[in-house]
């Protein structure tokens, strides 16, 4: 055998040497490497666990998308878009949020994830939980709009079947400022009341049940004609004299009289839109728009515009008022009587309850009633707010009534009606429907109505500022703002009868009234007598006064700077007829 030979044979043998190890080392059962084979498939279990485990936490979390739908267009509160006042500053906007909700189907343990959640969210009610979770339905709300700390915890309980679902809340960043105007959402973000009803009459309602699924940014946002500011002023006032005089309820309302705009409202007691509560309560109401009321002598106004304008009478003309005006067994009188003929500015300026019926009975009960109706006193007033009531009108309308109404008796409206009227009266005869969308003058001329006569409307003008001269408007007589006034005292039917103690007091205001840009209007329900009133509760004492501090407040605001040089012609179509300054050849003063 060669070297070669013996070469080869000693590889061979080593080769299989080398393989038989190997070998055994693969199969190899000691103690050491079975412990680390024992630990990399233990690594690998752990690692098919958490997988397996991660995935049932993003299912649980995943809904049903058939689920998800079904409730996404019953339930999810859907996108609103935000509304504005006239100045652009946010009155009610959409913010993100998050609500838990389970399917009952999906559930493992219905016992475990009640006590799990009730423990996370402490203020669902366990029995009411467990109830919803035990029902056979494909989707349920555990908790609405839940903190971002709530959300994360009950992300973490990893329960399938229970699930986070992103969601819109409404939010009223001025709280009750508005409150009236602005309405209310539900859980649902679906408008109840206000505007935010009326948004989803214009069709938003009918985009979501339609499944669009939209966005703030898709939704143009809804510009009022509310001044915030001036609102907020408004109701501030308003509350200090509900509280002072101890009134039960109160509102206050301001109307750009040339566009028929609405740019300030309240009504008390209000409501925070952001936390409603039981909106059932009957005091709760609008009272400028829902409520209806005899609106005691500022409908004088429309009784003497009425007669104005017919031409049977002008400022001249003189009523007979020396007693008591007799009806059958009812017997009309004055307030202050003079007992004795009175012109047509001391009708007004003395609130002569004799002098304005005389002049309805000289028009007659069906041009009376044809001339209420005319200036929207008989039919239900509309606006954009859905909340209206249809004015209470005597069922069989005589003379009596005629004379009556004519003093603010007998007929009762919402208070933004008899706004509307007077309005008219003031910005030179055009009636404009009330709005509390912002708009232009020009587009307010195209649906208006001329009702009266300009020299009418001038000469209510006139009455109104000489009655805050030496009237019955002392009270709004403000340096500076050339304001004219009419007070209105009702006494409130209790039990079928008339209550001489349990009044209803109205006061309106325009400024400036030479050029009028807004007619104000406060009213108050039972207001009571004071120390410093001499115990009197009528309007000047009151709603007067109220009117005045709203005016001395929110003037600076809307644009009206004080003018403290008086006007030399205020009334140029009267100025020829010798009427135009405040000791005009007729006037009076007292009343009511």
């Amino acid at each position: 055998m060669t070297a070669a030979d013996t070469v080869t044979r000693d590889a061979s043998k080593g080769s299989k040497k080398g393989l038989r190890r190997r070998l055994d080392g693969l199969f190899s059962t000691s103690l050491g490497k079975t412990g680390a084979r024992m630990r990399m498939v233990a690594a690998g279990f752990v690692c098919l666990y958490v997988g397996i485990g991660a995935r049932l936490v993003v299912i649980g979390f995943k809904p049903d998308p058939t689920t998800m739908r079904r409730a996404s267009g019953e339930t999810i509160a859907a996108s609103r878009p935000d509304v504005l006042d006239r100045n652009g500053e946010i009155l009610a906007t959409d913010v993100k949020t998050v609500s838990v909700f389970a399917e009952p189907r999906r559930l493992i343990d219905k016992d475990e994830a009640t006590e799990l959640l009730t423990a996370v969210l402490p203020n669902v009610d366990a029995r009411d939980l467990r109830d919803k979770l035990a029902s056979k339905k494909g989707f349920v709300w555990v908790k609405r709009s839940v903190t971002p700390k709530q959300r994360d915890e009950v992300f973490h309980l990893g329960l399938p079947g229970v699930g986070l679902a992103p969601e819109n809340k409404r939010v009223y960043p001025n709280g009750p400022a508005g409150a009236h105007v602005l309405g209310y959402v539900n859980i649902d973000n679906g408008g109840i009341a206000g505007i935010e009803k009326y948004i989803d009459g214009q069709g938003l309602a009918d985009l979501h049940d339609a499944g669009f699924s939209l966005t703030p940014e898709d939704l143009k946002p809804i510009s009022l004609s509310i001044d915030i500011k001036a609102t907020h002023a408004v109701r501030d006032e308003l509350e200090k004299g509900v509280t002072h005089y101890k009134a039960k309820a109160g509102a206050a309302a301001i109307m750009d009289v040339d566009t028929g705009e609405v740019i300030a409202l309240a009504s008390l007691p209000d409501y925070d839109p952001n936390m409603p509560g039981d909106m059932r309560d009957p005091s709760i109401i609008n009272r400028m728009n829902v409520g209806v009321y005899e609106m005691g002598s500022t409908f004088k106004a429309l009784t003497i515009a009425m007669a104005l304008d017919s031409g049977k009478v002008n400022l001249g003309s003189r009523l007979d008022a020396r007693g008591a005006l007799s009806f059958g067994r009812f017997r009309i009188h004055d307030y202050h009587a003079q007992n004795r003929a009175l012109t047509v500015p001391e009708v007004f300026t003395y609130s002569s309850n004799i002098g304005t019926a005389r002049m309805a009975l000289g028009q007659g009960v069906e041009r009376h009633k044809a001339f209420l109706r005319k200036m929207g006193q008989l039919s239900r007033m509309r606006t954009e707010l859905p909340e209206s009531a249809e004015p209470i009108v005597p069922k069989n309308w005589g003379e009596l009534n005629t004379m009556t109404i004519a003093f603010g008796h007998g007929l009762a409206v919402a208070p933004l009606q008899a706004m509307m009227a007077v309005s008219a009266l003031m910005n030179g005869g055009y009636l404009m429907a009330p709005t509390f969308l912002k708009r232009s003058e020009e587009e307010a001329r195209k649906s208006a109505v001329q009702v009266v006569k300009p020299e009418t409307s001038e000469a209510m003008r006139y009455l109104m500022r000489l009655n805050a001269e030496i009237g019955t408007a002392k009270k709004v007589n403000i340096n500076g703002y050339y304001v004219g006034g009419k007070t209105g005292t009702a006494e409130k039917v209790i039990g079928g009868r008339y209550s001489k103690t349990r009044l209803f007091t109205t006061f309106m205001a325009v400024a400036p009234s030479d050029k009028p840009k807004y007619l104000f209007l406060t009213i108050m329900d039972e207001p009571q007598g004071l120390p410093e009133t001499g115990g009197y509760a009528t309007a000047a004492y009151n709603s007067g006064q109220v009117t005045a501090q709203i005016i001395e407040r929110v003037g600076p605001l809307l644009g009206l700077p004080p003018r403290f040089e008086l006007p030399t012609q205020p009334f140029p179509l009267l100025a020829r007829l010798g009427y135009g300054i405040a000791n005009s050849p007729a006037h009076g003063g007292g009343g009511h």
